[in-house]
């Protein structure tokens, strides 16, 4: 993954870690969907959603906020994102269950025409809504170009 050897998610903490790793896997994930290398790109860009929500929801004056059911989990991302658009942290747009099973697709085969364009849009709009972006990506580690 993008991040390997370029932060230890744990000693950064339960929201800044994962934050990072949603920072890196961006823009490792739009990186390799520049090299045509779409099926890694997209499951790389669902680690950083991952990530971006896990990361808000581990901030406990954020969660104090979210309005999570009984019996709700939050380790699980479809529940988390549900959670998010109902608590209006989110606005809803992004059709995760689609981006769900395309990751599922691109996990078990590659997908070599797929126009990415609009999916890339709409990832960083969530990540905006997380707070995750804007960043300067001059502040992250130098990337390894042996990351795959």
């Amino acid at each position: 993954m993008p991040h390997a050897g370029l932060i230890d998610e744990e000693a950064l903490g339960p929201v800044e870690g994962p934050r990072q790793r949603a920072r890196l896997h961006l823009r490792g994930g739009k990186r390799r969907l520049r090299q045509g290398k779409i099926s890694a790109g997209i499951v790389t860009l669902y680690d950083a959603l991952e990530g971006a929500m896990r990361s808000y929801c581990d901030d406990l004056e954020k969660k104090a906020k979210l309005n999570i059911k009984e019996g709700e989990n939050l380790n699980d991302d479809e529940t988390s994102y549900s959670v998010l658009v109902r608590s209006g942290v989110l606005d809803g747009t992004f059709d995760f269950k689609a981006f769900d099973r395309l990751t599922e697709k691109a996990l078990n085969e590659e997908i070599p025409l797929f126009d990415y364009r609009d999916l890339l849009a709409e990832i960083e709009s969530v990540m905006t809504q997380l707070g995750v972006m804007p960043f300067d990506e001059a502040s992250l580690p130098p990337e390894d170009p042996k990351t795959y």
